[in-house]
């Protein structure tokens, strides 16, 4: 089964689980229709963590009550998080992110985990599939070890992952199978041509104009050399390059990262000078790397969804990208 070709914009699904608020499932399902609408064949990015499963259901029931045929969409499945009843006041993991939720969800990174995930997931889903898959934190599943021996232990649960993945592809079940971090360095771990021959990779608030070290390059280049499609992700730095307070994932002020914040000022100035959006900047730097080729993002407005596309097809003068190397905004030759 040949691996499916990646549009240009994924689209997240983490509101469909009630992340921070809880919309009704009319909102959910107009977003679900608007991204219908704004591409030829959509890409749902989605995770048993997410919602505990939820989002998985209610992206399953949205599909089925629009008349859309499993065949029409691409779903992709993190797998890592299994659904399990809820027995304490409120969720156990990633307390205070997911609201009114009716279960819970434990970690379960092992070969025997994730293929329970990969069931569990689909049925869910309800008549459609998950045909992309990849295993869901693994980085924060290493990040975790107690010592040296529990580490080990830990790189071994990850690549029996990656071993029950590889089974589902060759047997047809899958399509591709791929990883994405937030610590780039476990998707060179997991990318290891001893370990697994993945399809695609996925990195988040490593690849933006605020960040793009020379270890993230370098990993684009290793990734590109093995013939491994790019995803980028957090393309914002969580929201703080359009004007958000969250700096991947942790509030910040200026006085805790004054340089941060002076990036930004001069940053959004010069985006006003040449009229573009820094949203658009954003997304558009991605696609300066060859080897990335598609953004995931995401949103809870139906009318935010065409925007998303726009920004995926956004034009940028090359003056602009002059001028941010020349002010130091970044440090790659464009």
């Amino acid at each position: 089964m040949a691996k499916p070709a990646l549009p240009r914009v994924l689209f997240g699904t983490s509101a469909l689980g009630n992340l921070f608020v809880e919309p009704t499932h009319d909102e959910k399902k107009a977003v679900v229709e608007q991204v219908l609408k704004a591409v030829p064949t959509a890409l749902f990015d989605s995770a048993g963590k997410y919602g505990a499963g939820l989002a998985l259901e209610e992206l399953g029931r949205c599909l089925e009550e629009l008349g859309v045929e499993p065949e029409q969409v691409l779903i992709s499945n993190k797998l890592g998080w299994k659904r399990v009843p809820l027995t304490t006041p409120e969720p156990t993991f990633e307390p205070g992110a997911w609201v009114n939720l009716k279960n819970d969800a434990v970690q379960a990174i092992s070969y025997d985990g994730i293929m329970e995930c990969y069931r569990q997931g689909n049925a869910l889903l309800g008549k459609y599939e998950a045909r992309i898959v990849s295993v869901h934190d693994p980085d924060e599943y290493l990040g975790a070890a107690a010592d040296e021996a529990d580490l080990e232990a830990r790189r071994a649960d990850v690549l029996g992952a990656y071993r029950a993945l590889a089974e589902l592809k060759a047997a047809g079940k899958v399509q591709s199978i791929g990883v994405g971090a937030k610590d780039i360095s476990v998707v060179g771990f997991v990318s290891d041509p001893d370990h697994v021959k993945l399809d695609w990779a996925m990195l988040a608030c490593s690849v933006t104009p605020f960040v793009h070290g020379e270890v993230a390059r370098g990993l684009l280049r290793k990734l590109g050399e093995q013939g491994v499609d790019v995803i980028n992700s957090a393309v914002f730095n969580a929201g703080f390059l359009i004007g958000g307070d969250h700096l991947d994932y942790v509030k910040i002020t200026r006085e805790s990262r004054p340089d941060a914040f002076a990036w930004r000022e001069k940053f959004t100035a010069l985006c006003g000078e040449f009229g573009v959006s820094p949203a658009a900047v954003c997304v558009q730097f991605s696609f300066l790397f060859p080897q990335i080729v598609a953004v995931a993002l995401n949103t809870t407005k139906p009318s935010r969804v065409q925007s998303n596309v726009e920004l995926a097809n956004a034009s940028i003068p090359p003056a602009l990208w002059r001028r941010m190397r020349e002010e130091g905004l970044i440090s790659i030759d464009v």
